[in-house]
């Protein structure tokens, strides 16, 4: 079974597991309010009271709930601190290093600085966590944000280890990135102490891909127990949460990044989206940066006219540290939780919310459901419930196919920056319309047939 099909396979489960939540808990709301009169419908079993929806809403469904989250939050630092360093360290190589490193990866800090500052702006006036009655069991007492100049100093750990424990993630990418930086520096020490970081990576990832296996069932949990005690309204809340992030997605990849091309090239920017079409549906299917980097350098090389040299360097790098996507995702839901649980986020923690987003862009894994991790590592940050994120799990998968679209659609804008700035861009073939629709069509087959 291709790659393509097993998340294909994997977005219908959860689908299924999040319409069969909704139904599930909407019975059970329903006969607790009706046959009920408001309180736990009881029935004899075996001689014994059995309360039905205390049963499953108040043991199976927080359990279950309880438990899918912890695990997303039991991977957010060895998954952070490991590919942060990775990552970190294969950029700092220094035969990587120079003009070409420096401005791919000041491009792509930049989109993602843009991306999440532009959502958390949406997001505030938009409101779509405004008026949620999320019920008097989740309220939620925050902690008194620290200043500017507390977080600024905050960032800097005293006792790394302890950092890890507490789950101080600020703290933890500044150590990630010196680790990163040291390994780079120590030469052949260096390289094999990156090699054993690089395995351990490998594992870590088997580990989310199992995580994301029991997504499903997860999520199933968690919608049922939101359907069994929201009102009806606040499916509004969640319906509004959708389209906004929806919308920033699209915004972002037809404003953001032609305005970014046409004035750091001058180049057309709808013949690049236009060219995109392979790699953009390819995405769309299997919601990976990484199961998609043999079309998305297919399509920067022979349908942009992008020279290799530059290609290969900056497309897989793109995969590796560009995720406006993720980052508008996670401005979003960081708000709309916050406005959830009643909770007003000072300035100071809006600027940690985008500082974090995208230090943290730089090693993440371009994988399925990496961002939700990511969005626990950012509640934590600024001190929000991770419990949040089963308001809107349910629905993340289907924006997750689109954020990698965008993506990879931000790998190709920032190549053709560079490869232009380096004179490395054949613009004959970029603006050579009359090419072959399928020109990646061999290196689709040849991933699907290895996958």
């Amino acid at each position: 079974m291709s790659s393509a099909t097993k998340k294909t396979n994997l977005t219908l489960r959860i689908l299924i597991g999040m319409c069969a939540g909704i139904i599930i808990g909407l019975i059970l709301q329903f006969m607790r309010s009706t046959f009920g009169d408001g309180k736990d419908l009881v029935i004899s079993l075996f001689g014994l009271d059995f309360s039905v929806y205390g049963f499953f809403v108040e043991n199976i469904f927080h359990i279950g709930g309880t438990i899918f989250v912890n695990s997303l939050k039991m991977l957010v630092v060895p998954l952070v601190f490991v590919s942060l360093v990775c990552g970190v360290s294969s950029l700092s190589d220094p035969k990587k290093l120079g003009r070409l490193g420096g401005k791919s990866v000041s491009l792509y800090l930049l989109t993602t600085a843009i991306a999440v500052t532009g959502a958390i702006v949406a997001a505030l006036l938009v409101k779509p966590g405004e008026k949620f009655d999320i019920g008097a069991d989740a309220v939620f007492e925050p902690k008194e944000a620290p200043g500017l100049a507390q977080v600024i100093i905050d960032m800097f750990p005293s006792n790394p280890i302890a950092s890890m424990a507490d789950g101080n993630m600020l703290q933890i990418i500044v150590f990630s990135i010196l680790v990163g930086i040291a390994m780079s520096l120590a030469k052949e020490s260096g390289t094999k102490v990156r090699q054993g970081f690089e395995f351990l990576n490998d594992v870590i990832m088997k580990i989310v891909t199992i995580i994301m296996e029991l997504a499903p069932y997860g999520v199933f949990f968690l919608i049922a127990k939101l359907a069994s005690t929201l009102e009806f309204n606040a499916f509004y809340n969640i319906a509004k949460y959708f389209i906004l992030v929806f919308i920033l997605l699209i915004l972002h990849g037809i404003i953001t990044y032609p305005i970014l091309l046409k004035v750091f090239t001058g180049l057309n920017p709808i013949k690049l989206m236009i060219k995109m079409k392979d790699a953009a549906l390819f995405a769309f299917s299997s919601s990976s940066s990484n199961a998609t980097l043999p079309i998305t350098l297919a399509t920067a090389e022979k349908k942009l006219g992008v020279d290799n040299s530059v290609a290969s360097f900056t497309i897989p790098l793109g995969a590796t540290i560009n995720m406006d996507g993720t980052a508008i995702m996670q401005g979003v839901a960081t708000v709309f939780i916050a406005q959830a649980y009643g909770v007003d986020l000072s300035m100071a923690q809006l600027l940690m919310v985008i500082l974090t987003a995208t230090l943290a862009s730089v090693g993440t894994a371009g994988v399925p459901g990496v961002g939700l991790i990511m969005l626990a590592m950012v509640l934590q940050q600024v001190g929000l419930p991770v419990e949040g994120i089963g308001l809107i799990i349910g629905i993340d998968r289907l924006l997750d196919m689109t954020r990698t679209v965008v993506n990879i659609t931000g790998d190709c804008t920032v190549t053709c920056i560079v490869a232009k700035s380096e004179k490395s861009l054949d613009e004959d073939i970029y603006n050579n319309m009359d090419l072959e629709d399928e020109i990646a069509s061999d290196e689709l087959q040849h991933l699907t047939e290895k996958s």
